[in-house]
């Protein structure tokens, strides 16, 4: 695999953050669809299969929990089709963020809201079981508007109140800009763009002091973070906005991998010790 320039590691202070007790954070894997590693990073091979994961988090904090994408939903099926017909992909479909907000016996006054980090089908498909505000930046309001990919944000999104925020904290770990949901730096979205036009990167601070950099798609796989490994050719073009952008965000997270857990959307790997949601979080 051909690597990108190999990133000098993050040597400044990170971020202030006061995260409260009691704050958490939680998986659900809604199903995966199968993609060739060929697909997915450049210098993959054909024989080489991923199962690319569908995976929301569930963010508690005593001031309104969120979720960081909502996963497959009830009608993923319909959505799979609404694809172009090269990129349906064989899929295995698990229980919605829905159903297992309702089996663990969760409170539902307690969410308020999804944040996406971009409107792309795997990200969006969830909205259709979910009754909440969606939060999204202008870019990304006016790419999923418009843009063929937000077909099925387009199609979920109806009925949703859309919520939007604005960029208006500093930079933040090498992005250009940030917004730090509950002021108190333990939920902040940094704007990576490239990927489409205002996706972005959650980072996550726990009170344990355990940080995390939800990438949504700047790179599918940990292959991508840890090998410095950007789509293919052909997939940049199809699926980037802006290939020279996710470059630089690929860099920017392999930087950060001594300080915190990056997690790629679809590798489900990336996951690892963030606990499934129980009856223990209600």
């Amino acid at each position: 695999m051909r690597s990108l320039p190999n990133p000098a590691p993050w040597t400044a202070a990170l971020p202030e953050a006061t995260p409260p007790p009691g704050m958490a954070i939680y998986q659900l894997p809604t199903g995966t669809y199968e993609t060739r590693a060929a697909f997915a990073i450049r210098g993959g091979s054909f024989r080489d299969k991923r199962q690319f994961a569908a995976t929301a988090i569930l963010v508690r904090h005593p001031k309104g929990d969120f979720l960081i994408d909502a996963g497959f939903g009830a009608n993923v099926a319909a959505h799979v089709a609404m694809q172009p017909r090269f990129a349906r992909a064989p899929f295995q479909s698990a229980r919605t963020v829905r159903e297992q907000l309702d089996d663990s016996g969760y409170d539902h006054t307690r969410l308020s809201g999804v944040f996406l980090t971009h409107s792309h089908w795997d990200h969006a498909s969830g909205l259709d079981s979910l009754d909440l505000p969606v939060w999204m930046n202008k870019g990304e309001l006016e790419y999923a508007a418009s843009d063929g990919d937000g077909k099925v944000f387009r199609a979920v999104s109806p009925g949703h109140e859309i919520r939007e925020y604005s960029f208006d904290g500093p930079a933040y770990l090498g992005f250009s800009a940030s917004f730090d949901v509950h002021g108190d730096g333990s939920l902040v979205l940094a704007l990576a763009g490239g990927h489409t036009t205002g996706s972005v990167v959650a980072f996550v601070t726990l009170p344990s002091g355990k940080r995390y950099a939800f990438i949504g798609d700047l790179t599918w796989q940990l292959d991508g973070v840890h090998r410095r490994v950007e789509r293919p050719w052909l997939l940049r073009a199809l699926a980037d906005s802006d290939a020279e952008q996710v470059r630089q965000g690929i860099l920017r997270s392999a930087a950060l991998t001594e300080l915190m857990q990056v997690v790629p959307a679809h590798d489900g790997r990336a996951y690892d010790g963030i606990p499934l949601l129980s009856g223990a979080a209600r």
